[in-house]
């Protein structure tokens, strides 16, 4: 085979990570690829595209800040975009992260997204009209607003028993003989016990 009939091909600078190690990167890599599977991504093609996308914006940030392990900018970038596209899809912009993460990941586990709109995840152009209804309907309600209340403590009621027990051993407490007493009388009733079973 001559070399004429070699595909040739480069691949785009902007894959190459141009600061942090290759080992770095290749971590980065497989975390982010286990990420986006934990969310049932299971579609090659698509984890690819996502991936390219992904590692390409990581790799733009990580310049601006080469001490950051790339693991940590992954992720950033991962989290960022899924509270971005989430916003989108369920059409709830200005949500705080902890709670756009959670209604995002609970509608796109009850719609089944991923099963039956495999490249769906992180899109926005070309969104089937059904899966973006799937997973407004199935998005969690927003609960009440917080709002502050003052409790006033009360004395608790342990009840009769609790009461004696709390007396006497308040007592033996004060009567430093009696309380020898007491336990010398149980550690004797021990030995009894264990006397006799041993007969």
């Amino acid at each position: 085979m001559s070399n004429e009939a070699l595909i040739q091909f480069d691949l785009p600078s902007k894959l190459r990570p141009t600061s942090g190690s290759a080992e770095a990167w290749n971590t980065a890599y497989v975390r982010v690829e286990d990420y986006i599977r934990a969310h049932r991504i299971h579609n090659r093609l698509h984890q690819l595209q996502l991936l390219q996308l992904l590692m390409q914006e990581a790799a733009k940030r990580h310049t601006a800040k080469p001490l950051s392990e790339p693991t940590v900018v992954a992720a950033e970038v991962i989290e960022e975009m899924m509270d971005e596209w989430f916003s989108y899809v369920l059409n709830a912009p200005n949500q705080p992260h902890e709670r756009i993460a959670v209604d995002g990941r609970v509608a796109l586990l009850m719609c089944d997204g991923p099963e039956k709109w495999p490249y769906a995840f992180l899109q926005k152009n070309d969104l089937p009209a059904e899966f973006v209804s799937s997973m407004r309907e199935k998005s969690i309600e927003a609960g009440p607003d917080l709002s502050l209340s003052s409790m006033v403590p009360r004395p608790i009621d342990l009840g009769i028993i609790t009461e004696a027990a709390g007396d006497t051993l308040e007592r033996v407490s004060k009567w430093p003989i009696l309380k020898t007493l007491i336990l010398w009388s149980v550690f004797l009733g021990a030995l009894i016990a264990v006397f006799k079973m041993t007969r």
